[in-house]
């Protein structure tokens, strides 16, 4: 059984907002494989199901953005499921609206989400996918930037972008994540 955890905050408030784009990609999961993320659990709205054939478990986490690990290990340890089997899908300053990139592992890169998870997991050690939003103007306060919403231009790139993460998760979740990122980690043209 593999974990996808899209990062984002709970609430109405932070619907559609930049750091709530794991949340969007678990949507967009959920819709497309009949997934009902709707049962709040393990600190999470989870809901399970089948991608491509593999057993999989849905989760948005209701901790809050920073506190993301917590949900995580509680699902996790509940499920038994190791870090290599657990995706995360989350948002990315250095990357553009539109690109996404995939690791099997790595550092928080300053995302409070991931540090919550490496700290409660005890690992870097687990496959994630960066959605690009764009970097923030000069000057500007990151969190007021990750807390703003997308522009009109912006989310007609963020629909295909989302796309693309769930495809990419559909190959990770039988362990491709080699091809995944060789499919995915490319610019667009």
């Amino acid at each position: 059984m593999k974990l996808i955890a899209g990062l984002g905050n709970p609430t109405k408030e932070y619907e559609g907002t930049r750091h709530n784009v794991g949340f969007m990609a678990i949507d967009v999961m959920s819709e497309a494989y009949g997934i009902r993320v709707d049962s709040l659990k393990h600190k999470a709205l989870i809901g399970k199901g089948v991608i491509e054939g593999q057993k999989v478990i849905l989760a948005k986490p209701v901790t809050y953005m920073n506190l993301s690990g917590e949900a995580v290990r509680a699902i996790a340890d509940y499920y038994k499921i190791p870090p290599e089997d657990i995706i995360v899908i989350f948002d990315d300053t250095t990357l553009d609206v539109g690109r996404i990139r995939i690791r099997k592992k790595g550092s928080a890169g300053g995302h409070n989400g991931i540090k919550s998870i490496i700290a409660h997991l005890g690992t870097m050690d687990f496959p994630r996918i960066k959605v690009g939003i764009g970097a923030k103007r000069e000057g500007q306060d990151l969190a007021d930037y990750v807390l703003g919403h997308f522009s009109k231009e912006e989310r007609a790139n963020l629909t295909d972008v989302l796309e693309d993460v769930k495809k990419a998760t559909a190959l990770m979740v039988w362990d491709d994540i080699e091809e995944a990122m060789n499919q995915y980690n490319k610019k667009k043209e």
